[in-house]
């Protein structure tokens, strides 16, 4: 039973992740995705209440502890908007193995920071996980010389701005449940949201697509916060009843889902989503994939 919550994460994951591409495709073709972070922020700031309601020990937190989680709020939404604006020029394929090198960097900044170290074994993993990367960065023609420098720099940062989050928590040392972190974590977010709006252009594009997208913008983000969340909580059950090296190597699929979800709707509701399922580019994805789940795996070793 617990293997099925242990791929619930990826496979909602995926299911994620093409969503994210569908709004922006869909809404912010002519928007800054920064504004997307603003629904974001919004979807979190409805929740605080309920969260509230039902864990009321929420507020009893320490300073020091609240303060972190918000402050990886803030840096989770910074590493998300690294993130829409990679996928809002590339497919949802390509962007989802380079969010592996978030282990690349846990691992650095773990060792700079927390004094932690790393196997050999451990090593090669994050080497194969930058090669699979570097594979996804060279253009499908196969031309070395021609990579897209633009999206791997911003996954990079992406994914070291989340590092930092996850390394900030743990030098902190904190250990709280799972309701209140989320609760802080949302509200880091929605400070986050606020400084947007403090920009006149951004607060100028939220006017204009709150008036003409409203519903759809919200029902659409909405359900794909639920959708990370459920991703998240099922993981979480999972560790329970399995090694956690075990449950990170699960976790490591959701590469392969998103690029089995981008071709059946490219097949089946192209007007959704479109990936390029030329052979050339199936390749190059499928071995991209492989290299970071066999590199993931390595680094849980």
């Amino acid at each position: 039973m617990w293997l099925i919550f242990a791929f619930s994460g990826p496979v909602l994951w995926a299911i994620s992740t093409h969503i994210d591409k569908y709004l922006v495709e869909k809404y912010f073709k002519n928007n800054d995705t920064a504004v997307l972070m603003v629904f974001t922020a919004c979807i979190g700031l409805i929740m605080l209440p309920f969260i509230l309601f039902f864990e009321p020990t929420t507020l009893s937190l320490s300073w020091t502890s609240i303060l972190v989680m918000i402050a990886s709020g803030i840096l989770y939404m910074g590493s998300m908007l690294f993130y829409l604006r990679a996928i809002q020029t590339t497919e949802a394929s390509v962007i989802a193995p380079m969010f592996q090198m978030t282990v690349l960097f846990t691992f650095i900044l773990g060792f700079l920071i927390l004094g932690e170290t790393i196997s050999w074994t451990n090593g090669f993993g994050i080497f194969i996980i930058i090669l699979g990367a570097l594979t996804l960065s060279i253009d499908t023609s196969f031309s070395f010389h021609k990579f897209k420098i633009r999206i791997l720099l911003l996954m990079l940062l992406c994914t070291f701005v989340l590092a930092l989050s996850t390394v900030i928590f743990k030098f902190f040392a904190v250990n709280e449940n799972f309701w209140p972190t989320t609760f802080w974590v949302y509200t880091g977010e929605a400070i986050f949201g606020i400084g947007i709006l403090c920009i006149p252009k951004y607060l100028k594009q939220f006017k204009k697509l709150l008036k003409t997208n409203t519903v759809p913008l919200l029902a659409v983000n909405g359900s794909n916060e639920l959708i990370n969340l459920g991703g998240g909580l099922g993981v979480r059950f999972a560790s329970l009843f399995a090694p956690i090296a075990i449950i990170g190597a699960i976790s490591s699929t959701t590469t392969l889902f998103v690029f089995i979800f981008g071709v059946l709707l490219t097949i089946f509701m192209p007007n959704i989503a479109h990936e390029d399922i030329s052979r050339k580019n199936l390749i190059q994805k499928g071995i991209a994939a492989i290299l970071v789940a066999i590199g993931v795996i390595l680094t849980q070793m």
